[in-house]
């Protein structure tokens, strides 16, 4: 079993409060995980409206699937220019057995 772990930075653009931020997020969140099917979370920053840090997981039988999986869910954030800036991102594999 293979586990594919990403952490990305956001900076929010136009959120003047933690209510718009946690509408963008809800949006992040809901579209990502409905179109690549992995496990998504606001795991940092919560307290400013100005960033969202995401954690991001994909479980697979082969770790060059995951990390296509991850590879592709980061893309889609970044293409999302109207909503967030991706600042940085680190992407982890994890061999569980």
């Amino acid at each position: 079993m293979n586990v594919g772990l990403c952490r990305i930075s956001l900076r929010l653009h136009g959120t003047r409060s933690l209510k718009q931020k946690r509408q963008i997020t809800q949006s992040i969140v809901s579209r990502v995980g409905r179109k690549f099917n992995v496990a998504i979370a606001e795991i940092d920053d919560n307290d400013l409206w100005q960033r969202l840090t995401l954690g991001i997981s994909c479980v697979s039988n082969h770790a060059a699937h995951a990390n296509e999986v991850i590879s592709k869910v980061v893309n889609y954030i970044d293409e999302m220019r109207g909503e967030a800036e991706v600042i940085d991102y680190d992407v982890e594999m994890v061999n569980a057995f």
